[in-house]
């Protein structure tokens, strides 16, 4: 099977383009808010991920619009094509499609009530897989994704480990610390049955198993790194002050990916300790 992989340049986009299979185009060889260049882009190819998308939160609070464009007409682009040419789109999107209110795992057809521009912005593309390609559409929702490598928590951690004797993080908003690597096969094997037939389409839940809080995730960061996790104390939101609200609660039930024949990720922990002993990320 040959997979397209669109947003190639950006942490999860690198993971899934050196796969078997895949073929990936960054930002430059590809906008895919271009309609015509998607178009072209897409045909030949059993199945697109897509993984190109506006990952400025608090940028989005005042460029809605833009963030909009990318996050929610170039899916549509991406749907208009794969439907022309028979194809299957796996769309990654995120847990800021939820308010973050809830106090138990949302499952997938939990309601959705974005509390930013970057969530509204994330849903519109959602929504318009969904109604473009009922059948072979399929909306995969991640949070708090990391990677050895690039601007994320995992690095940000380690550098700042280096740089001060303690850290202050929050501890008021829960989630699952997912990494790039284990989301990338997790996608792979949803997008192969999908193009076999085997997977019903629709909404799945990619993160890791379990849950914690960001306080939670950095000390077992310092743990598994040899350094002392007491370096790390708790905070709240409120401490620190951002342009767009973020989700309290993010932990995303995962009940789907037994009827698509595909496995859960392993437990958050698992995956870190993979990432860090893992080899240089390619």
């Amino acid at each position: 099977m040959k997979f397209l992989i669109t947003g190639a340049g950006g942490m999860l986009g690198r993971r899934l383009s050196v796969l078997p299979g895949c073929s990936g185009l960054d930002r430059s060889a590809l906008d895919i808010t271009d309609r015509s260049a998607v178009a072209d882009a897409v045909t030949g190819f059993d199945a697109v991920i897509n993984a190109a998308a506006w990952t400025d939160v608090d940028g989005a609070e005042t460029q809605e619009a833009e963030a909009t464009a990318l996050n929610g007409d170039g899916p549509a682009y991406l749907a208009e094509a794969c439907a022309a040419n028979g194809a299957v789109l796996l769309h990654v999107s995120t847990d800021y499609v939820f308010a973050g209110s809830g106090t138990s795992p949302y499952p997938e057809d939990a309601p959705t009530a974005p509390i930013n521009a970057y969530g509204r912005s994330k849903l519109a593309g959602e929504q318009a897989v969904l109604r473009s390609l009922p059948d072979r559409g399929y909306v995969i929702r991640t949070a708090w994704l990391y990677d050895r490598d690039g601007r994320n928590f995992l690095t940000t951690m380690l550098r700042l480990a280096a740089e001060r004797d303690h850290l202050e993080v929050v501890d008021d908003q829960r989630g699952q610390p997912t990494a790039a690597p284990f989301l990338a096969e997790q996608l792979i094997g949803l997008a192969t049955a999908a193009a076999d037939g085997r997977a019903p389409a629709g909404i799945y839940h990619g993160t890791a198993s379990g849950e914690t809080t960001w306080l939670g995730f950095a000390r077992e960061i310092f743990a598994q790194s040899g350094l002392d996790p007491d370096r790390v104390r708790p905070t709240t939101t409120d401490r620190f002050p951002r342009p767009a609200p973020r989700p309290a609660y993010s932990v995303l039930g995962h009940r789907r990916w037994a009827a698509a024949g595909v496995p859960t990720q392993p437990g958050w922990r698992e995956e870190l300790r993979d990432v860090l002993t893992g080899g240089p990320v390619t």
